[in-house]
C-alpha cells in the first residue's frame, strides 16, 4: 500500500510539474508575442552580396559580403560604417535599384526586386533630386501624382507635411531659395508623401547645421511614434547614438556588430555610483556610509562608452585583421616562390 501510495504522489507530482512547465511556456510564449523588439520583421537580408565588376567582367569591389540582417516593424534601425562600408549600396538593393551578386534581401516579406512594394516605401537619398525651379507645394503634388494620389488628397497630404516640416513661411518660395536644412526637410517631405510604412533615409543629416541636425532627428523620432519604421544611415555617430533602437556596423561590406545601442555601450565590468550631498568621509564608505549619512543616491547603473569609441575600436581591429591576413598570404606566396 505504501508503495502504491509513493506511486501515486509521485506521478502526481510529476503531472503537476508538467502543468507548471506548460504553463511557464506558454507565458514565456505570449510575453514574446507581445514583445515590441519581437515585432513582425518588416526587413530580412539572408548572406546578401554584392560584387562590382570593371568594364572586363572581373571582381573589381566587394561592396557588400553576406549580410545577415532583420528590421522590425516600429524600430529605428541604423546602418553605420565609414564612407564605402556598403550602406548605400544595402539601401538601394532593398529598393530593388540595385541587383544582389548573392544572397535575398526580403521587404515586407517580397523579394527586394518586386517593385510593387515600393508603394508602401518612403525614400530620402543622400542627395535630393529635386526641381529647384518648382516650390514646396508644387513639388510635392508632382511626387504624390507619381503615386496617383487624388487632387484632394495631394492638397491634404502636401499641407500636412509643409505644416509638419514647418515651411509654411516658406512654401511658395522656389527651392533654389532654400538653404540646405530647409531642403534637407522638404525632401524628408517628399520621401512622406504616400504615407508610407517603411522609411528609408542615406544620411539624413549631411551638410546640416547642429540646429537642423536637431530637427531632423526629432522629425526621426516623431515617425517611430507614429508606427512607422525606419531604417537610416549615416557615418556621423552622434546623429546615430541618440536615435537609432538598435544599429548594425559595417566595415568594408562587412557586418562587425549589431545589437541595442545601450547594449552595445554598456561598460559590464565597471559599475558607477552618483550620489549628491555627501561628505568626504561619507564619499570613502560608499553605500553605507550613503544610508548612515542619509545622503541622496542618484543613480547606479553601468557607465557606456560612446559610440565614437565602439565604431572606432570596431574599424581599427578591422583594419588589424585584414592586415594580418594580407602578411600572412604575402608569406604564402614568397614561400611558393622559393
Amino acid at each position: 500500500m505504501d508503495s502504491e501510495n509513493s506511486m501515486d504522489t509521485s506521478a502526481q507530482e510529476d503531472a503537476s510539474l508538467v502543468d507548471q512547465t506548460k504553463d511557464v511556456i506558454e507565458q514565456s510564449t505570449a510575453s514574446e508575442e507581445t514583445s515590441p523588439e519581437l515585432g513582425e520583421v518588416i526587413i530580412e537580408t539572408r548572406s546578401l552580396s554584392k560584387v562590382y565588376r570593371d568594364f572586363w567582367g572581373r571582381p573589381k569591389v566587394n561592396a557588400v559580403k553576406a549580410l545577415d540582417l532583420e528590421v522590425r516593424r516600429g524600430e529605428i534601425f541604423g546602418l553605420l560604417g565609414p564612407n564605402g562600408s556598403g550602406k548605400s549600396t544595402t539601401i538601394k538593393m532593398l529598393l530593388g535599384l540595385l541587383f544582389p551578386t548573392g544572397g535575398k534581401a526580403l521587404v515586407f516579406g517580397k523579394d527586394a526586386t518586386d517593385v510593387s512594394k515600393n508603394e508602401r516605401i518612403g525614400y530620402l537619398p543622400e542627395e535630393s533630386y529635386l526641381y529647384k525651379f518648382l516650390n514646396a507645394e508644387e513639388t510635392l503634388d508632382f511626387y504624390g501624382r507619381l503615386f496617383n494620389m487624388s487632387s484632394a488628397r495631394r492638397r491634404s497630404r502636401a499641407a500636412d507635411l509643409i505644416k509638419r516640416m514647418d515651411l509654411e513661411w516658406a512654401k511658395r518660395r522656389q527651392l533654389k531659395e532654400y538653404s540646405k536644412g530647409m531642403t534637407r526637410r522638404i525632401g524628408l517631405a517628399q520621401a512622406l508623401i504616400n504615407d508610407p510604412e517603411l522609411i528609408l533615409l542615406d544620411e539624413p543629416t549631411t551638410g546640416l547645421d547642429p540646429i537642423g541636425t536637431r530637427e531632423m532627428k526629432d522629425l526621426i523620432i516623431n515617425l517611430r511614434d507614429q508606427g512607422k519604421t525606419v531604417l537610416m544611415c549615416s557615418h556621423l555617430l552622434a546623429d546615430v547614438q541618440d536615435v537609432c533602437d538598435r544599429i548594425a556596423i559595417l566595415h568594408q561590406g562587412e557586418l562587425k556588430e549589431l545589437g541595442r545601442v545601450d547594449d552595445l555601450l554598456q561598460v559590464q565590468d565597471v559599475t558607477q555610483i552618483q550620489a549628491r550631498g555627501l561628505s568626504s568621509a561619507a564619499e570613502k564608505e560608499i553605500l553605507e556610509v550613503i544610508a548612515r549619512d542619509q545622503g541622496e543616491l542618484v543613480e547606479i547603473e553601468h557607465p557606456t562608452a560612446t559610440l565614437e569609441e565602439l565604431f572606432l575600436n570596431i574599424v581599427r581591429e578591422s583594419e588589424a585583421e585584414a592586415g594580418a591576413e594580407k602578411r600572412s598570404m604575402s608569406g604564402i606566396e614568397s614561400g611558393d616562390k622559393e
